[in-house]
């Protein structure tokens, strides 16, 4: 008997994990007014880049006497940046709870050699943070978008710490209402949680990281890109929208666009909702469904944006080719794309949940996962 397929696709199939789907009124007329063939530099460029900064700041409700810069190589730009330009000055220390954060340890052991000491959870667990020693420079991701785990909240980490924290939010911010206080250097980019496009980043600096930058100077030769301050002082400009190189203006608009809509959903508070809301859809769905679990052990800390999932059918006997099979499946019904796990993660499905994704195709995939599901185990079954 042929296995009958779900009468409903999404109307929107992307759920990957970056770059993210765009918000569900994006079309390319809303960049008619982006500021083209002009400079960055010129009067509508400087004030579109501070709009953003601006903005940034309102809907994240990031504190007035922390720094935002627009920053180049998207997020990864930022945590270098962050790292070459803050760390050296006392002891770090590493946490990795998914493939960028172990990428992070591999920058600051093997390529900047800072004495450190490098704490690494399996992929599903997390880093216990209240057992860090935050006498050193703690760095860590707030949400594993590799793994599908993320900090529950940032308790743990004390005010009266005497190191930096430099956090690399960036399947965090806009779906989490992130502890600004604890936080001294934090990152993100445009393309994951506001579906924005690729190669910029953000980096947002506390009051104790612009001491920091004022007041060291890392024993290593810093590219012009990663340069922060001049003469012992915090270049202001960077923080205001003079760009350390060109940006792409018809990025920056659509970065406006983005943030017009979250302000026309209740802003943050109805961004984390929509992400909270897709995310429970699935968790409902893997509570019905034995054959999958969450990657992420612990339901305090499952992310609500990189929902990673494994397949746990005892008739499965390749995992990886069994997955991709499905993942196969279901871009060629045009009904997802890009849900494979992330390379250096164990095999299994990765779903976007941001804000920008609509609940009702997130409900309209997940019958599809099932018929997936069934028609891989048929095959895989009748061909033994």
């Amino acid at each position: 008997m042929k296995i009958q397929k779900p009468a409903k696709r999404p109307v929107n199939p992307c759920f990957s994990s970056g770059p993210c789907a765009k918000i569900p009124s994006f079309e390319l007329l809303n960049l008619r007014d982006a500021s083209l063939g002009r400079s960055h530099r010129s009067k509508i460029g400087m004030a579109k880049l501070k709009a953003a900064i601006d903005g940034t700041r309102e809907i994240l409700g990031i504190p007035a006497h922390h720094k935002i810069a627009i920053v180049p190589a998207s997020d990864t730009g930022a945590v270098e940046m962050a790292m070459w330009s803050l760390l050296g000055a006392r002891k770090a220390t590493m946490i990795a709870w998914e493939s960028f954060g172990a990428n992070w340890i591999t920058d600051v052991v093997e390529q900047l050699k800072i004495n450190a000491e490098v704490r690494i959870a399996a992929y599903g667990d997390i880093v216990k943070m209240d057992s860090i020693d935050y006498g050193s420079d703690v760095v860590f991701t707030w949400n594993g978008t590799t793994s599908g785990v993320r900090l529950e909240n940032g308790d743990a980490i004390p005010a009266d710490r005497e190191g930096l924290t430099i956090c690399d939010a960036t399947s965090a911010v806009f779906a989490a209402d992130l502890p600004w206080d604890k936080l001294d250097a934090t990152t993100f980019s445009w393309q994951k949680v506001l579906g924005g496009e690729a190669a910029h980043g953000m980096l947002i600096l506390s009051p104790r990281a612009i001491k920091r930058l004022e007041n060291y100077t890392p024993q290593w030769p810093l590219p012009k890109i990663f340069r922060l301050t001049k003469g012992g002082k915090l270049i202001e400009g960077i923080f205001e929208g003079a760009t350390i190189n060109t940006p792409s203006m018809l990025a920056v608009e659509d970065y406006l666009v983005a943030l017009d809509w979250v302000r026309s959903i209740g802003g943050l508070k109805g961004l984390i909702s929509r992400a909270d809301l897709n995310a429970s859809a699935i968790a409902d769905f893997v509570d019905k469904n034995d054959w999958l679990e969450f990657l992420a052990k612990d339901p305090e800390t499952r992310s609500n944006t990189s929902v990673c999932l494994r397949l746990t059918d005892d008739r499965i006997e390749d995992a990886s080719a069994f997955t991709a099979a499905i993942i196969e499946r279901l871009e060629v019904e045009r009904v997802a794309y890009d849900i494979g796990a992330y390379r250096d993660a164990p095999a299994g499905l990765r779903i976007w949940c941001g804000g920008t994704v609509e609940i009702s195709d997130i409900k309209a995939l997940l019958p599809w996962l099932t018929w997936a599901f069934e028609c891989e185990i048929r095959q895989s079954t009748n061909t033994k």
